[in-house]
């Protein structure tokens, strides 16, 4: 079997300061936003949390991970195809955690294919790999959820 190198294709870098009640920005500053606590537990309005910008980043890079999957097999994805990440803050004990949801409608695929093709995008996507094991990650596809293997989410906690 063939070694493969790891290559890094991209890095981004942002600075925060004042944690969930300061300020953040990217080193583009393209991202420049005001943080804070979310609303719902005594944040202020018009700002962001870490939360939130996780939800974005892991939606988009799922559905691009979707793209690839379908262009592998010739397949197109509707433009219309959503991807919605939904990211948890909780707390366990003094310690606290991530869960994330991730609901696909793929549109123009029937069930069976919808499941299969976002199986095989949750292998790729960079955000997928990166959180197996360390939190808990719940694929759906049209609001119903899919069973996955052990092995896809290994490590997670099996108790929420």
């Amino acid at each position: 079997m063939a070694s493969t190198e790891k290559k890094t294709l991209y890095t981004a870098d942002a600075t925060a300061v004042g944690g969930r009640s300061g300020h953040v920005r990217s080193a583009t500053g393209i991202i420049d936003l005001e943080m804070s606590v979310p609303e719902g537990l005594g944040g202020k309005k018009n700002a962001t949390n870490p939360e939130e910008l996780f939800a974005a980043g892991y939606s988009s890079c799922f559905q691009q991970a979707l793209l690839v999957i379908a262009q592998r097999a010739g397949d197109k994805l509707d433009p219309s195809t959503e991807v919605k990440c939904s990211v948890s803050l909780f707390q366990e004990g003094e310690a606290y955690g991530l869960s994330a949801i991730l609901d696909v409608d793929l549109k123009a695929f029937d069930e069976q294919k919808s499941i299969d093709m976002v199986r095989q995008a949750h292998t790729i996507c960079p955000y997928s790999v990166g959180t197996r094991g360390n939190m808990e990650v719940e694929l759906r596809v049209n609001g119903k959820a899919i069973s996955l293997k052990a092995e896809d989410n290994a490590g997670v906690a099996s108790q929420k």
